[in-house]
């Protein structure tokens, strides 16, 4: 029998070949101007990024990509797809997102087959947001919503946690005592997308989090792509 928890952990661990090590969502830039300088600052800075940047609209899109392919509604799902691809602020947080959701899909094609990622990777091009080709496969696979979600949000987490660790830097224990920190914003970003009915009434507010973004593109000495 399939377990739906297995197949959560081994989507979202590190070790998923989708790229996620070389993407910093900004935060190099944010240490190279100061804006994250320690434990404290980069708390600060992902409680922002969880509560009114992407992990507001990600989490919002997951559970609602989710929803239709539960039901395999997939024209809903198509529209959502488009959204969450052009719902990105700058070319690199584009880049991303589209990058690594392809990847997603396409090794989860090939190690956790199943006909309707096969179909939606050849309608679509093979090109989907992260948060939605996660979303697709935990629904297929039977993984519930409120663990698939929660699950997603703390690999996003995770994985800037461990970009700041690195371009900070920080110590590993002051990761992790951030990852810590982080737990109660995570769930809160959860909860939040888990009540959303319209899609038109999620926004960002993180004009602080495009500009990183945007510098990053030209910035002289990069470790990440983002």
């Amino acid at each position: 029998m399939a377990d739906p928890l297995y197949r959560l952990l081994a989507w979202l661990s590190p070790a998923y070949p989708i790229g996620g090590f070389s993407y910093s969502h900004g935060i190099e830039t944010a240490v190279e101007e100061g804006f994250v300088k320690d434990r404290a600052s980069l708390v600060a800075w992902l409680a922002t990024v969880l509560r009114d940047g992407t992990g507001r609209v990600d989490g919002a899109l997951f559970a609602a990509a989710w929803r239709a392919a539960d039901v395999r509604d997939w024209p809903a799902f198509d529209t959502i797809a488009a959204r969450a691809a052009a719902w990105r602020g700058t070319s690199e947080m584009a880049l991303e997102s589209r990058q690594q959701g392809g990847s997603f899909l396409t090794i989860t094609r090939t190690a956790w087959g199943h006909t309707d990622l096969d179909a939606v990777h050849a309608r679509l091009n093979g090109e989907l947001a992260l948060p939605v080709a996660v979303a697709l496969a935990a629904a297929v696979h039977g993984i519930a919503l409120e663990q698939a979600l929660g699950g997603y949000l703390h690999a996003f987490t995770a994985n800037l946690v461990s970009a700041a660790v690195r371009a900070v830097p920080l110590g590993q224990s002051d990761g992790q005592l951030a990852l810590a920190a982080l737990e109660v914003y995570v769930s809160e970003t959860a909860h939040a997308a888990l009540a959303v009915t319209d899609l038109d009434e999620v926004g960002t507010a993180t004009p602080l989090l495009d500009w990183c973004s945007m510098r990053h593109e030209t910035q002289y000495t990069r470790l990440f792509r983002s």
